[in-house]
């Protein structure tokens, strides 16, 4: 795709609650020929990194999907670092019977952590599935200790996601607790996914095509990893969850709800007909949906120096992309 065919808008919506340090997600909506692509990797990410993203939303506009083996997909609800009372809510109003809940927020948070996925349970009742989500900060001991009180305090979880930060400590882990371990941030920035699998470091790999580079890539990701996958949101508005639900339906075999609820976490979206689940279930789109003209203007970036950012770090992006593979 050529410069000039690149037609852009960068967006801010406010979030309901900080989650991932943020109060504010940003991103890049992009035109190309067949309709619109999402670029949104975290300010922290590097052009490197960043290039997946970019290889996904150009996915988007220029390539159609594969055909989906399924037309719906199940939904978890995603319950950030809030307190009992709000988590509770947050699940009771989801319509979902599984629930994605955030721990290790900051430095002796496990009473928090405990009381909060014990409200989740109270909400979901004793047939929901509760899986907690770490990100990468307890080391091997810390991990051991907290999963079986968490464990202990959810009536059961039906996995933790990437409780330690490498392959190595997320082995010790499985090795030494009775819940399953799901790896995120190993799979996606790992350069062999198998690896994971052959080390014995999970039981279920998370997939999140928007890093990864795309439906098709991630596809194949998933069959390199070897594993039973859940498809994660990366936080993104309808335009580039719809490329999460491609793949999703794609999947030759999907066992567990999927983290593609995330928008209700978002205070606004670009799209007037939001892809928020119902009942727990979210169509599988063949294409992106088309933003819509008055949503883009409310939700355009207020800040022309920070657009400018945006619209520079597409430009270095774009240059890493053409020259080759972004993995």
């Amino acid at each position: 795709m050529s410069d000039s065919a690149v037609q852009s808008v960068v967006y801010a919506i406010p979030m309901r609650t900080r989650f991932r340090g943020i109060t504010v997600r940003e991103g890049m909506l992009i035109e190309g020929p067949l309709g619109w692509g999402e670029f949104c990797p975290f300010p922290e990410y590097d052009d490197r990194e960043a290039a997946g993203w970019l290889t996904t939303a150009l996915e988007q506009t220029t390539v159609r999907w594969p055909e989906p083996v399924r037309h719906r997909i199940p939904i978890n609800c995603t319950v950030p670092a809030v307190d009992p009372q709000r988590a509770h809510t947050i699940v009771a109003e989801s319509g979902c019977r599984t629930a994605k809940v955030k721990v290790a927020d900051h430095p002796g948070s496990l009473t928090e952590d405990l009381a909060r996925v014990e409200a989740v349970r109270d909400a979901l009742g004793p047939d929901g599935a509760i899986r907690v989500d770490a990100n990468a900060v307890w080391d091997v001991d810390t991990a051991i200790t907290h999963i079986t009180r968490i464990d202990r305090a959810a009536g059961g979880l039906e996995y933790v996601e990437q409780p330690c930060r490498t392959i190595e400590e997320l082995a010790a882990v499985r090795r030494r607790v009775e819940v399953r371990i799901a790896a995120d941030e190993s799979i996606r920035r790992a350069e062999d996914p198998l690896r994971v699998a052959v080390a014995g470091a999970a039981d279920i790999a998370v997939l999140k095509c928007t890093p990864l580079g795309g439906v098709r890539r991630a596809l194949r990701v998933a069959e390199a990893a070897g594993l039973p996958c859940v498809v994660s949101s990366a936080l993104e508005t309808s335009v580039g969850l719809a490329a999460q639900l491609a793949l999703a339906g794609a999947l030759p075999h999907l066992d567990f709800a999927c983290g593609l609820g995330t928008l209700s976490l978002l205070t606004g979206d670009v799209v007037p007909d939001s892809l928020r689940p119902v009942d727990g279930y979210l169509p599988v789109p063949r294409t992106p949906p088309l933003p819509d003209p008055i949503l883009l203007e409310r939700y355009q970036h207020p800040d022309p120096a920070r657009t400018a950012w945006w619209r520079e770090r597409l430009e270095r992006v774009m240059t890493l992309v053409r020259e080759g593979p972004t993995t």
